[in-house]
């Protein structure tokens, strides 16, 4: 048993040795040469390829000038390769071991940008909409950390390049995050969870002030606090949203016609 068992792995090892060895055709490359082939792939769309070279380069020369731009570039390879979690952690190493560098502001828009697109933009809500998925369901945090992205690279870089249009994407989030909340807001509404719709609209009207969905958020606070028997807090929500939206269409009941109680027309 143990002469079969000893020939057995003799002839598992010579099996071995005849199988081909890998060859790294990267051996002898320098630092340049890894970061022009990374570079050139990066530009043709091979990304996961790209993202090998660049690797290479800095486990061989990590202190060179080239491992620096490795760094950045390998972040915004794997956004493009739809790795977001890899493109996110990327970034926020960069940030971490390059604070002063002339383009660290890029790393912090890569790290907005990241989080903006991992299913929150206008074809992914689509999407969800058409696939019948509860937006209360859907987890708002990459908003979140998109928004603090870019919040942090136009409080810290305000001249930045990237700078308005981290603007334009942080007004975008903001409605997007607001209408989440009225969203869970009108569902709680509809399940007669009054204390919990309030409880919503009131997180929203504080946390997104100038948001056009605040306009539907007050009209649930009127209609929860009303359904609660809080006549004082529904009349005073019925004032901040008559002063803050006087034209809103929630103000007139059906056929345009003026209601005392306009409120009570507009169920969930």
């Amino acid at each position: 048993m143990r002469l079969s068992l000893a020939l057995f792995l003799v002839l598992c090892l010579s099996a071995c040795g005849l199988l081909p060895e890998q060859v790294d055709e990267t051996k002898g490359w320098s630092a340049n040469k890894l970061y022009s082939e990374a570079k050139s792939n990066l530009n043709d769309g091979n990304y996961e390829k790209a993202i090998k070279y660049y690797e290479k380069l800095e486990a061989r020369y990590p202190y060179g000038r080239y491992a620096q731009q490795a760094q950045l570039e390998i972040a915004y390879a794997y956004y493009k390769d739809k790795d977001i979690p890899s493109s996110v952690a990327a970034a926020e190493r960069f940030i971490k071991l390059h604070p002063n560098h002339p383009n660290v502001d890029y790393a912090y828009y890569l790290k907005g940008l990241a989080n903006f697109n991992d299913d929150l933009g206008l074809l992914g809500a689509l999407a969800s909409s058409f696939s019948g998925q509860d937006m209360t369901e859907r987890d708002p945090k990459a908003a979140r950390d998109a928004f603090d992205a870019f919040k942090d690279l136009v409080t810290r870089f305000p001249d930045s390049k990237y700078a308005p249009d981290s603007v334009q994407r942080m007004n975008y989030l903001v409605n997007a995050l607001a209408s989440h909340e009225i969203h869970v807001a009108r569902y709680y509404m509809k399940r007669g969870a009054y204390v919990a719709a309030a409880n919503r609209a009131q997180y929203a009207l504080k946390s997104y002030p100038r948001a056009p969905a605040n306009e539907e958020g007050l009209l649930i606070l009127v209609q929860a606090y009303d359904k609660l028997g809080m006549t004082d807090l529904r009349n005073d929500a019925e004032r901040v949203m008559k002063a803050n939206f006087p034209d809103s269409k929630y103000l007139t009941g059906k056929g345009g016609k003026s209601a005392s109680s306009w409120w009570q027309i507009w169920n969930y």
